[in-house]
């Protein structure tokens, strides 16, 4: 990242990863430093019931760029975002899934992408014609079915707001957090629909996926339904109540 003098926020919300967590820490040092940028790793256990909060300190106990903090319960993705985004010291924030379906090294394109492009935030996207996606037929339905339901009800310009590894300007968060209510399914859609309709600008890029958890991962019917009525009541926060437009 020849130029860039300041510093990233890698942000990693883990549940149950103890078996891989660190292991996928130390691919993700490896591949940060080969960026030649400064750099901190804010891990946030979100409530584990595995030793995932005792891998992940006893790898981070010989880095003193990586920090790791602790939801005593499992509350979700978002809110174990939100907690790290207090500790963040970097201009540029990462989002980034602990199983590392997707290679850290993939946020050098993201990193590249903000800054040439003068965009706000730019995601990575498993819709994008140019991805290397394994994936299963089940997830890919699901995947198309929430992108026709979000573009109809958002106008939102993506189409993948779930990818797990996404790259935001530290000014957009810190305008756009204290909007966001999910803590769990559909964080990713409000965070991004909110920025949208803030005026930022919003920016998709291909991936490289190797998916691991077999047809569903941790998806199941019960997390659909969920994220489906998490999604109608970010609608209904936007368009009927305005909510967003107040706070």
């Amino acid at each position: 990242m020849d130029g860039f003098k300041s510093k990233l926020s890698i942000i990693i919300p883990a549940y149950n990863e103890g078996t891989h967590i660190a292991s996928n820490l130390e691919d993700t040092v490896k591949a940060l430093d080969s960026f030649g940028c400064g750099y901190e790793i804010i891990v946030v256990d979100d409530g584990s019931t595995d030793d995932t909060l005792r891998e992940a300190r006893s790898f981070a106990s010989a880095f003193p760029n990586i920090h790791v903090r602790r939801n005593m319960a499992h509350f979700g993705k978002g809110r174990a975002i939100k907690k790290a985004f207090r500790y963040v010291m970097g201009d540029i924030v990462v989002f980034l899934d602990a199983d590392l379906d997707l290679h850290p090294e993939q946020i050098k394109l993201l990193f590249h992408t903000l800054m040439e492009s003068k965009g706000d935030v730019v995601i990575g996207s498993k819709r994008h014609p140019l991805s290397k996606v394994n994936y299963p037929l089940q997830r890919r339905v699901i995947s198309a079915g929430y992108h026709f339901l979000t573009r109809i009800m958002f106008n939102l310009p993506v189409k993948d707001s779930q990818t797990g590894i996404k790259v935001f300007k530290y000014e957009v968060l810190k305008r756009v957090f204290p909007k966001v209510l999910c803590k769990r399914f559909a964080f990713d859609l409000e965070l991004l629909a909110n920025a949208y309709h803030m005026g930022y600008r919003i920016i998709e890029v291909p991936i490289t996926l190797n998916f691991k958890r077999g047809r569903w991962g941790r998806i199941g019917w019960k997390i659909i339904f969920n994220t489906w009525w998490d999604t109608m009541a970010i609608f209904y926060r936007m368009y009927i109540l305005r909510y967003y437009d107040r706070v």
